[in-house]
């Protein structure tokens, strides 16, 4: 049975068992990928941005004799976000292939349809059993970057150090825990606007501007997810020349997630990339002492980002693949396959 669903209202033992079937989903799916916590997973679940709206289902299994609800086999919502419907979808490996993750996605896509969108967007991992899922329900891939793993236990530390103070003359870098001071957020926002060369249809937005940063700071920190800022510093004018994020969250505190890192045009060239991402390590190694990995996302075109993440020792790990369909396109093809 699927039905909508609110995790600001749910029972723990719903909570708890999509849990289980998240975790389950990452065992079969990604088995190097550390299991979730059931920390601030609610909130995870509940908080949003200004603006956007987020919309679930579930779908459980019959209750059991004793009256005891049936397990949260399935799962999916769509975050509504400018002229987009994002779609995430969670199927059991023991109910694949019954129907259920069609009848989800159909949910989905006809309650976006009703609200208007005319895109339905997905993050697609590859080498996973979704890849397969979504093209033959007509999504067409838009977008590809490489995600690549850093196993702090094999860091050299000492060399790192050495990377962390590579940056040239003229520049100094500042670790903020939490996100940038307000009196930078401007200059910050700035910093991100400048390099904006990413398609406005990208899945996972930055924030250029000054309020929408610092709502995007308190979203993340609503959602138990902690953002750690290291930025560098043009000492002549005071702006910001380069910043790199990286959020721990508290659903998997061994693995971080990577989020920005950029270097203002004028500011390329005195070795602040390598030099800022470094000194977030560093950082991190006393600020976080349970994290053993970091994960980062990257467009295989960025030869030079990807080049100071094999210098640090990431390893690419998969492909992680945007696909979009067109909304009627979908709901028609679905409707008719019923």
């Amino acid at each position: 049975m699927v039905r909508e669903w609110d995790p600001r209202t749910a029972s723990s033992a719903e909570i708890a068992s999509l849990l289980d079937t998240l975790n389950a989903v990452l065992a079969a799916d990604l088995p190097q990928d550390p299991p979730w916590r059931e920390s601030s997973l609610r909130e995870y679940l509940a908080e949003v941005m200004p603006g956007e709206r987020r919309i679930s289902w579930i779908a459980q299994a019959e209750p059991a004799v004793n009256g005891t609800p049936g397990k949260v086999l399935g799962q999916v919502h769509v975050l509504l976000l400018g002229d987009i419907g994002v779609l995430e979808v969670l199927v059991h490996p023991s109910a694949r292939r019954s129907g259920l993750g069609r009848d989800l996605v159909r949910t989905a896509a006809r309650r976006v349809y009703q609200e208007g969108f005319q895109s339905i967007g997905v993050e697609v991992v590859g080498d996973t059993p979704s890849v397969a899922f979504y093209e033959a329900l007509g999504f067409a891939k838009e977008y590809v970057e490489t995600r690549s793993v850093l196993d702090l236990t094999t860091v050299d530390w000492a060399e790192l150090g050495q990377m962390a103070g590579g940056v040239g003359a003229g520049y100094h870098l500042e670790f903020h825990p939490g996100g940038p001071p307000d009196e930078l957020i401007e200059a910050y926002a700035r910093a991100k606007a400048e390099v904006r060369d990413i398609d406005d249809g990208e899945l996972r937005p930055s924030s250029y501007d000054p309020q929408r940063l610092r709502d995007s700071l308190d979203c993340l920190h609503r959602r138990g997810m902690k953002p750690y800022i290291v930025l560098a510093q043009h000492e002549q004018t005071g702006e910001v020349a380069g910043l790199t994020e990286v959020v721990v969250p508290a659903q998997h505190p061994t693995r971080a997630d990577q989020y920005d890192t950029i270097v203002v045009q004028d500011h390329r060239g005195y070795g602040i990339d390598r030099a800022i991402k470094a000194r977030m390590l560093m950082e991190l190694r006393s600020a976080e002492p349970q994290l053993a990995e970091v994960q980062t996302w990257n467009a295989q075109a960025n030869e030079a980002m990807l080049k100071v993440n094999a210098e640090l020792g990431y390893r690419p790990d998969r492909e992680w693949c945007e696909y979009s369909v067109d909304v009627a396109e979908l709901v028609h093809r679905l409707d008719a396959a019923r």
